[in-house]
């Protein structure tokens, strides 16, 4: 009687299932590894530069113009409805809760996640990776543990970045384009902001930077079809992490909400 080997059970969406389970079967990995030594300091630094010398710039540009739709969106709606003296406060909470964490995430992966899923990409088609791996270095802890959290630091220092260039342009659309007093703008915002609200801001940056530097080295590590695999690759985990992000935001900020009480209810 011979024996029959198990065929993998191949159901619809189980090759997603599979890049699922080997994306967090990553994360974890990258948890473990970034307590384990010789930590790779150098290369630490190296990306930390890199990601913020392509980011720095086009996250202020972007920054301006979102705290400008802001004011002007939120200005109009609350002079409809008679509540001008809390426009600073609503412009404000939008700013540093919602808007300054995804645009942060935003350029964090799609211009130094794009970065790092190219450079880990060509180095697995040229075999480098296979190389430390019979050298018996850990590409994951000698290469993604270094830039995911030169992602989660740059992601950090850029929503303040963010989140000071978002409030002064809503300060400056809200008192100059539709005639707010500067007082009553500060005044709303003292009254209704609470320390909690920076809090949750960098805790969903440093989350972003985690996982946009997760998926990004992911996608690196498992190009297909040589060179046209990497631009492949790239692309997808710019998608991937926009999807991600947005799923987890609104999972953040549902917690949020329910766990810390509001200023003034």
């Amino acid at each position: 009687m011979t024996a029959t080997r198990s065929q993998p059970v191949n159901f619809p969406g189980a090759g997603a299932l599979r890049e699922t389970g080997r994306l967090f079967a990553l994360a974890l990995d990258v948890i473990v590894q970034t307590f384990r030594r010789p930590f790779q300091l150098r290369e630490f630094i190296q990306q930390c530069w890199f990601i913020a010398s392509v980011t720095i710039l086009p996250t202020a540009l972007v920054a301006i113009p979102f705290g400008a739709v802001v004011a002007l969106e939120l200005g109009s709606l609350i002079v409809q409805l008679g509540a001008q003296s809390f426009t600073g406060a609503a412009a404000v909470l939008a700013i540093i809760q919602q808007a300054a964490p995804l645009v942060t995430a935003l350029m964090v992966a799609g211009a130094g996640g794009s970065a790092i899923c190219a450079d880990l990409g060509a180095r697995t088609i040229r075999e480098e990776i296979d190389a430390m791996e019979v050298l018996g270095v850990n590409p994951i802890q000698r290469l993604v543990v270094p830039r995911v959290l030169a992602a989660m630091v740059i992601a950090v220092l850029l929503n303040g970045l963010v989140s000071v260039v978002g409030v002064l342009g809503s300060y400056f659309f809200n008192v100059v384009l539709q005639g707010g007093t500067p007082g009553a703008y500060l005044a709303s915002f003292s009254a209704l902001a609470q320390l909690p609200d920076l809090w949750i801001s960098e805790i969903k940056a440093v989350i972003y930077g985690f996982i946009a530097g997760v998926v990004a080295a992911y996608r690196g590590l498992n190009p297909k079809g040589g060179p046209k695999g990497v631009g492949d690759a790239v692309n997808q985990s710019v998608v991937i992490t926009f999807l991600l992000l947005f799923f987890v935001n609104f999972i953040l900020t549902a917690v949020y909400l329910t766990i810390v009480p509001q200023k003034g209810s």
